[in-house]
């Protein structure tokens, strides 16, 4: 049906069975039809905000990967096509994770599922 790229937050918030996604995001998250993803720049983000203290998480990174393979969540390597769509983009968001997100989204023609208002300033659908 589609094929939805995940923003970081999206991910933990779905692994937290959190009321913080909206119920259509979670429609398209828990159709089986759907084609779920998340870059491995999410996963680092993930692993350096843990280590610096700033993301508390009741799990590890390797649970946390588990739990991609259970939910038929494909981690996507960074291509080198993507870092040229990023070399590319304009900087209306300064976080790196956020933008090699974008660029990932952009290049493989994904939607992509997020809360950040930023990343709608690219040539990319955003959903939320």
């Amino acid at each position: 049906m589609g094929q939805y790229l995940l923003d970081t937050h999206v991910l933990l918030w779905m692994q937290d069975d959190s009321d913080n996604l909206p119920a259509d995001i979670k429609t398209i998250l828990s159709n089986a039809e759907n084609d779920l993803y998340i870059s491995i720049a999410s996963l680092w983000e993930i692993v350096i905000k843990k280590s610096l203290g700033k993301l508390l998480l009741g799990y590890s990174i390797e649970e946390l990967v588990q739990s991609c393979t259970i939910n038929y969540i494909i981690i996507l390597p960074i291509q080198p096509s993507f870092l040229t769509t990023l070399e590319k983009l304009s900087f209306h968001h300064r976080d790196p994770f956020d933008r090699i997100i974008a660029a990932t989204a952009i290049d493989l023609n994904y939607q992509l599922i997020s809360k950040d208002a930023n990343l709608k300033k690219y040539p990319l659908s955003v959903v939320w």
